[in-house]
């Protein structure tokens, strides 16, 4: 079933910027967007609150027999978050684990250089991070992203998403200290992509060019 409350990814992310305006526009902020829906949302979001805009790069760790499916997600810190639940039934060892995270992580490091380039990454210690998604499925990748931010010192870590089950805000509240999400969903089969019109993959040129949308917008 199609929902479809948002026209499409910038839609929501104007959204999700006037729900965070009030407490944190021109405070600061940081954004960090996971790529690759979640830039499109964040480009608008940090427009909105006045906020520099970068990227933190988790991916999800791939079922080896289901690639369309993950049991966890790594971060290029080597942060690795599991399904603890979802392992024990699907019988992966630790070792199985470790190589499938490796590679994952080995990803991230070429996306990572891909988008950056040799700029560094963005100094978070002691600031108010908001990390943005297009929604969360299981949650897992968001709770790689906040645990790896979190060994960087900041002052306070706000997930903001457009749309999630009510069971990922759970799992994720755990870890943040802040949820701002504009759609809990109650659905038993939920996507995310339910939630929009206008809903596509993304590629890398997608990601340049709305950071480079972002940095002419900010520049005027």
């Amino acid at each position: 079933m199609r929902y479809s409350i948002f026209k499409d990814r910038e839609h929501a992310g104007k959204e999700l910027g006037k729900r965070l305006a009030e407490k944190y526009r021109n405070k600061d902020a940081i954004v960090l967007a996971i790529p690759r829906g979640g830039v499109p949302v964040g480009v608008y979001v940090a427009l909105e609150l006045n906020a520099e805009l970068d990227l933190i790069v988790t991916r999800k760790i791939q079922i080896p027999w289901n690639p369309e499916a993950g049991f966890g997600a790594v971060t290029v810190d080597g942060t690795i978050v599991l399904n603890e639940p979802l392992v024990a039934r699907l019988g992966l060892e630790k070792g199985e684990i470790e190589k499938l995270a490796e590679g994952v992580r080995r990803e991230i490091e070429r996306r990572i250089k891909e988008f950056r380039g040799d700029k560094p990454p963005p100094n978070v210690r002691n600031r108010t991070v908001i990390v943005v998604d297009d929604g969360l499925a299981s949650g897992y990748t968001m709770i790689a992203a906040v645990k790896s931010i979190r060994k960087d010192e900041p002052e306070k870590i706000v997930v903001a998403v457009p749309v999630s089950p009510r069971s990922s805000l759970a799992r994720v509240e755990k870890f943040a200290d802040e949820i701002v999400c504009l759609i809990v969903s109650e659905a038993c089969m939920f996507a995310v992509a339910d939630y929009y019109e206008n809903w596509y993959d993304l590629t890398d040129e997608d990601l340049k060019k709305y950071m480079r949308e972002y940095n002419e917008k900010k520049s005027r």
